[in-house]
């Protein structure tokens, strides 16, 4: 007798529920996603124990005929497909027809459901895959399905649940994400006495996003609005005899598919720890896709740090011929047939519209508290003083202001201590030029009705500052070029006032966000401003290095290094770029081959050049502890604002920070 033999179905069953059920959030989606599919427009959603003991969606979707009710227990029954043709170009969330089979074998579930074409109802009862009893019933129209005690009859799997918050967490995540794809739609999440989400339908994303995060979200994030963009494919070849027979004809025009973009993603300053604020939707469809994560962070290059995440919440549409939602069971995963068009479309997007938008970071505006550390916050005081100490002043004739000021420092790691602030001055800027007035004249209090018991405002001798005198708040970062410059705070950064409040600049970071931008543009035009140096600089490469070299050889000489080999591991380095100095000429070459260790991994060599220019700007930039006087500071202001990116420096630290005019007024209890 053979080896071989079919597995009965209750065993398939139990297989794919291994692959398609994973936790009570897998039979959340699921259910959901059929609901969706149905044309339902009120999804109810009630849990208890975090999915294990109750998992309940009702929706008021088409519903199934009796007959269909049935079939759908079936392993690989569905509505959805018809042909493998339907493989190529699929536009329903569901199609395997696995779903519900698979549920039905790990657990006790019951259908309701009533098509509009019935007057009665079906209610079906399954408990581990057999059915118990299938009947009439009186049911309004559309499905309910229960799913009780989840993997009872599989106990190795129930025992790798998380605790019940967990689990909860998990079913609250997935409807949040699904009541933000489809703002038109009523979401319902209870868990035993509480309400978790409800939400009602609405007009647009930007009004729903409103309804589940809050205003206060919704102010930090910066609108795509809708994005388009065509992909021109190939002419399809045409035989020989065709083309003799048509040679008369002109030819069609080669076909295009539209791709679309929506959605909403946070300003740099806006910094997560991992990425569960990223929300990606193909097609309506919830997927985690590497190329989308990647063309994400792409667009945050040099504007955020490494370790850190946005908030985003994407929509991607196009063609269902040009995505491939059949490549995992849980269909989280997605193949697009054009990848690279896909990535650059969705990177380039997002970085236009940081551009155009320009976001300014704020201080908090309560008094006497401080914002949370975030991985691109400014230097500490403590390690501020002692870089200050360790660190010999500038001559006070530094350099003209159209010029490339002496070379800097790079950034220093931020102390876990913060002793009391060390004493500084301001040094005034320019002569008395038109400043915000904030002494009104006493307004006359007459007396009023007796006191009714509620809380009022009353006004004092030094008079209330009037409304109509406080600016809207500006978050652009195009008023840089307005600001009026008033003085240093340890000579490191810059004080200025504008039409809303007052600024912080730190001058080092400006700088380098500055020549970073010039390098790039020199770069690409292929000229980049180069100094012969009097005798070669000898730099000894490890053989790692050595070997990273050979292959950014052509790149370092596009960048402004003149180098050749010089004997076993060893370069000679004959030019540098003009801004670098003698001294920080090595260790540039050195963080240039660090950061060629990780980017050449990548399909683009993108990174590695905007990393040899962050390299070069930031050795270049003006140091901290640096006198600069008012001609100065108006430069890197009025130079700061013409770049294209204002908010953060090449590595993600912010530039500026702004303390609005109304923040000033609630901290002096003014309004």
């Amino acid at each position: 007798m053979g080896h071989i033999r079919i597995l009965p179905d209750q065993v398939a069953n139990k297989i794919a529920a291994g692959e398609v059920v994973e936790r009570p959030a897998s039979v959340v989606k699921e259910l959901l996603e059929n609901s969706l599919d149905a044309g339902a427009t009120d999804l109810r959603i009630e849990v208890e124990s975090g999915g294990r003991r109750l998992i309940r969606i009702a929706d008021d979707g088409s519903g199934m005929l009796r007959d269909d009710a049935l079939l759908a227990f079936e392993r690989h029954a569905t509505s959805k497909l018809r042909d493998v043709k339907d493989l190529l170009s699929i536009a329903t969330l569901g199609f395997r027809g696995e779903a519900l089979p698979s549920i039905a074998s790990v657990s006790r579930l019951l259908l309701e459901t009533r098509s509009a074409e019935e007057t009665t109802g079906t209610r079906i009862e399954i408990a581990g895959g057999k059915m118990l009893r299938c009947e009439e019933a009186a049911l309004g129209r559309g499905t309910a399905i229960t799913v009780r005690d989840l993997f009872y009859n599989v106990p190795a799997r129930r025992k790798f649940l998380r605790t019940e918050p967990t689990e909860l967490a998990h079913i609250a995540s997935l409807a949040t994400h699904y009541s933000l794809a489809h703002p038109g739609k009523t979401f319902r999440l209870i868990s035993g006495p509480t309400e978790l989400l409800s939400v009602t339908p609405v007009a647009t994303l930007k009004e729903r996003v409103y309804q589940v995060f809050g205003s206060q979200v919704l102010e930090e994030l910066v609108e795509i609005g809708t994005r388009e963009k065509e992909l021109l494919l190939p002419a399809p070849s045409v035989a020989p005899s065709q083309a003799i027979s048509d040679y008369r004809s002109e030819p069609d025009e080669p076909p295009s598919r539209a791709f679309r973009l929506t959605g909403f993603f946070s300003r740099p300053q806006v910094q997560k720890g991992n990425r569960n604020s990223i929300y990606v939707f193909v097609n309506g469809r919830l997927i985690r896709d590497r190329l989308l994560l990647h063309a994400l962070s792409s667009a945050y290059h040099n504007l955020m740090p490494a370790s850190a995440y946005p908030f985003a919440l994407l929509f991607l549409e196009c063609d269902p011929e040009e995505v491939d939602v059949n490549v995992h069971p849980s269909k989280t995963e997605v193949r697009f047939r054009h990848g690279t068009f896909v990535h650059d479309f969705v990177r380039d997007t997002i970085r236009e519209r940081l551009m155009e938008s320009r976001p300014a970071p704020t201080f908090s505006a309560g008094p006497g508290t401080l914002p949370a550390a975030q991985p691109g916050a400014a230097l500490p005081y403590s390690e501020f003083s002692q870089m200050i100490e360790n660190q010999a002043p500038e001559a006070e004739s530094l350099v003209d202001p159209p010029a490339v000021p002496a070379v800097g420092v790079g950034h220093a790691r931020p102390s876990l201590e913060e002793p009391p602030l060390p004493e500084f001055t301001l040094r005034p800027a320019r002569g008395p030029d038109p400043r915000l007035d904030f002494t009104a004249p006493p307004i006359a209090v007459s007396p009023g009705p007796p006191p009714s018991g509620k809380l009022s405002r009353h006004l004092d001798m030094h008079g209330e500052f009037p409304p109509e005198a406080i600016p809207p708040p500006e978050m652009s970062l195009s008023v840089l070029s307005d600001l009026r410059p008033l003085g240093q705070i340890h000579e490191s950064f810059i004080i200025a006032a504008g039409r809303d409040g007052l600024w912080i600049i730190d001058q080092h970071v400006a700088h380098e966000r500055i020549l970073f931008e010039q390098v790039l543009k020199q770069r690409a035009a292929g000229r980049v401003e180069m100094q012969r140096l009097l005798m070669p600089v000898i730099v000894q490469l490890t053989p790692e290095q050595q070997i990273d070299y050979a292959r950014i050889a052509d790149e370092l000489h596009a960048s402004g290094f003149e180098t050749e080999p010089f004997g076993n591991r060893t370069i000679a380095v004959k030019a540098a770029p003009a801004a670098v100095s003698g001294p920080d000429l090595e260790r540039i070459l050195f963080e240039v081959l660090e950061i060629a260790e990780a980017e050449l991994r990548g399909p683009s060599l993108d990174g590695l050049r905007r990393g040899i220019c962050a390299s070069i700007a930031c050795r270049a930039a003006i140091k901290i502890n640096t006198r600069l006087d008012a001609a100065k500071m108006e430069w890197l202001l009025r130079a700061l604002a013409a770049t294209d990116c204002p908010m953060s420096c090449p590595h993600g630290r912010p530039i500026a920070l702004h303390y609005s005019t109304r923040e000033i007024l609630k901290a002096f209890h003014r309004i």
